[in-house]
């Protein structure tokens, strides 16, 4: 992943916030959106792009572009740093690579012990029984 092709390929737009905020929100354009072309993306090798199509699927849209918006600061420039952020940060996260998982081998004792219980069971629910004459 290469972050400055990235940030270089991102497309950003401005838009009125939503919610309480008086006049400013009525005359100001602070909230962000930021949309990356994943499939057209030079900063990513095939790879990477089929792990995070495959991972970010629900984020995506149908042309394969995911889109992050915020509108948490007064400032537009604030709210511009604050989504390229978030976005490098899901990238990052998205394409690291789980760690297999080792199966652990259970100790002799506890299968032993295990066997043990299961005998005692039975041999108390057999008692249980009435007898055969």
């Amino acid at each position: 992943m290469n972050k400055e092709i990235i940030l270089s390929e991102l497309q950003f737009k401005a838009v009125r916030s939503s919610g309480a905020g008086g006049q400013n929100v009525n005359k100001v354009s602070s909230k962000v959106i930021v949309t990356f072309d994943l499939q057209n993306s030079n900063g990513l090798n095939e790879e990477e792009k089929t792990w995070l199509q495959e991972k970010l699927k629900t984020k995506l849209t149908q042309e394969l572009v995911l889109q992050l918006s915020c509108d948490e600061d007064r400032s537009q420039k604030r709210n511009k740093d604050l989504v390229t952020n978030r976005l490098f940060e899901l990238l990052e996260q998205q394409l690291q690579k789980p760690k297999p998982r080792k199966a652990t081998k259970i100790p002799k004792e506890i299968n032993e012990k295990r066997l043990q219980e299961k005998k005692k069971s039975a041999e108390i629910k057999e008692s249980r029984k009435k007898p055969d004459f």
